[in-house]
């Protein structure tokens, strides 16, 4: 049996009465990308937001390779390497693009964020090479010195999975990291998460993009109304009449 690394176990999460999650359990499996598909409002980045430490279950478990992260602190989650790209890119406005992708490294790295960090980026040269490689893995070379309030939002966006990808997560969870981009980008930002994958790395996406998800996920999970409806392969699940009820619909099968 294939080594599962991610497992949601009867997760339930409600705000003010509304039931966000109900009976979610998951399995990712080491090495695969699995997408996480569904309407708005069906809970997919709550869901998100429980397996990082955002928020906390009602009920229910979130396991990582035998660690639970139930109960623990963000900083706690990603130092056992989970990272995360969020639906609207979190960067440091007032740092530079270089600057952005060293401060979690050194924080990584270090085993906490630290406040001071910034202050001690002047002296890590080898982690400003490692900074600039990373860059220039996601399409941002030429950018090092740019501010990051100046970029466009798919180059923040770009730039938000660089400052993941430099911390050398075992898991990356991401929430619709093509949102905002234009096709051509959307099509480079594929090809470097199928680069990516071959390295090995285990991805969750959540993504609207259809194109995207059947490009690159090796199974994909459906929510609707806070609960999964089904899961399986991309054929399996473009060939599920629930799913074509629920989401996909017949023309976009």
């Amino acid at each position: 049996m294939e080594n599962v690394v991610l497992h949601v176990d009867d997760v339930h999460k409600s705000f003010a009465g509304l039931h966000a999650l109900s009976d979610v359990d998951l399995d990712v499996r080491e090495g695969e990308t699995h997408a996480i598909i569904g309407p708005n409002g069906a809970g997919k980045s709550t869901l998100l937001n429980v397996c990082v430490g955002r928020l906390k279950p009602d009920r229910g478990a979130v396991v990582f390779d035998g660690d639970v992260l139930t109960g623990k602190q963000p900083h706690e989650i990603s130092q056992l390497g989970v990272a995360r790209v969020f639906q609207t890119p979190e960067v440091f406005p007032d740092l530079s693009v270089l600057e952005n992708v060293m401060i979690p490294a050194l924080s990584h790295r270090d085993g906490a964020f630290k406040l001071n960090a910034y202050y001690r980026i002047s002296g890590e040269k080898v982690l400003r090479q490692e900074a600039e490689s990373t860059l220039e893995d996601v399409g941002l070379a030429g950018q090092f010195q740019d501010l990051a309030s100046a970029m466009s939002r798919g180059d923040k966006r770009r730039l938000e999975l660089a400052m993941c990808l430099i911390q050398k997560p075992r898991l990356l969870l991401l929430d619709e990291p093509t949102a905002g981009m234009a096709r051509h980008d959307t099509n480079a930002t594929i090809d470097l998460l199928k680069k990516i994958k071959a390295g090995g790395m285990t991805k969750v996406i959540i993504e609207h993009d259809m194109h995207v998800v059947f490009s690159l996920a090796d199974r994909i999970s459906v929510l609707a109304g806070g609960r999964i409806i089904a899961q399986g392969t991309p054929e399996e699940i473009k060939e599920n009449p629930k799913v074509k009820e629920a989401y996909l619909g017949e023309e976009q099968v």
